[in-house]
This record gives C-alpha cells, structure tokens and sequence, in this order.
C-alpha cells in the first residue's frame, strides 16, 4: 500500500497547515506548543533556509514528517534527526507513517546522511513498532546492547 501514497516536500507556503498539523500532534500528547502564528513562520524560515525537511502526503495533509540534519564529528557525512512523524488519528492504520518514514530515511540518503536517529515515548507503542519493524533500534551497539535513553532539558 505504502508505494500508492504520493508524498511530496513542504514549500515555505506550506508552514501554516504543518503548523496546524504539529499543533494537533502536540495536543494529542499534552505538549506544550508555541502560538500557531510564531510556529508557522519558525516553519517558514526553516523550509526556506533549507535547515529543515518537511514530507507531506494527502490533501489535508494527512501526515508529515519532518528532518533536521547536524554536523558529525564521527564522519563527513550530515547525521538525520527525524524530529517529527505524524499521521492524523483517522488515516492511521493504512500504511502512511510507513510510507512518510520510509521518504524520510532516501530524503536523508540525498542529502548524504548515512545514520538517522529519532526518540519516542516508551508508551508510544505503534511508533515503536513502525520503527523496529524499519530496522530501527534503541539498544547501543545492536540486538544485545544496553537500552539507549534520550534526555532533555529546557534552558
């Protein structure tokens, strides 16, 4: 199913409906997220600035996916952070955050990353599984490793 969905990258038009979009997923989880208007042009300056990737499929959309690359220290090449991938509640179950994550992993192997990484919540678990099921993995140095934790903190 997922070679039937049509994604395509976010123009700077696009910041307000992503923003709408990443405002909904937030809500979902009680995350906080700044004023609609604030987030839209932080969108827009990003796409535009070519700092961030945005993928989105369907009309709505009905799902987005978005990437950051960094520096490495430990190779040439860029290293991928999926920050966001994000389906509606209604189309979920039909092979689009696959699809969107699958476009998300060539759109870093184009820009020339060769490792992506991501974090979830423990208790997210269709995510979890989408991204085990992708090869994904939250144990340092493979199958057997210790688990990995992602922090964070507010400054």
């Amino acid at each position: 199913m997922t070679s039937e969905i049509e994604i395509r990258w976010a123009a700077g038009d696009d910041a307000a409906v992503v923003a709408r979009m990443l405002r909904d997923f937030n809500d979902e989880y009680d995350e906080p997220t700044p004023p609609l208007e604030e987030l839209a042009e932080n969108l827009r300056r990003l796409i535009e600035a070519d700092e961030i990737i945005v993928l989105l499929t369907g009309d709505g959309p009905d799902g987005l996916a978005q990437l950051q690359f960094r520096a490495s220290l430990y190779a040439a090449a860029p290293d991928a952070y999926l920050g966001e991938l994000y389906v509606v509640p209604e189309r979920r179950g039909e092979g689009i955050g696959r699809a969107l994550l699958e476009a998300a992993i060539e759109a870093a192997r184009e820009r020339g990353a060769t490792r992506i990484e991501l974090n979830t919540s423990t208790d997210d678990e269709p995510a979890r599984g989408l991204y085990e099921s992708s090869g994904f993995t939250n144990r340092e140095g493979g199958p057997d490793g210790p688990v990995m934790l992602y922090y964070e903190r507010d400054l």
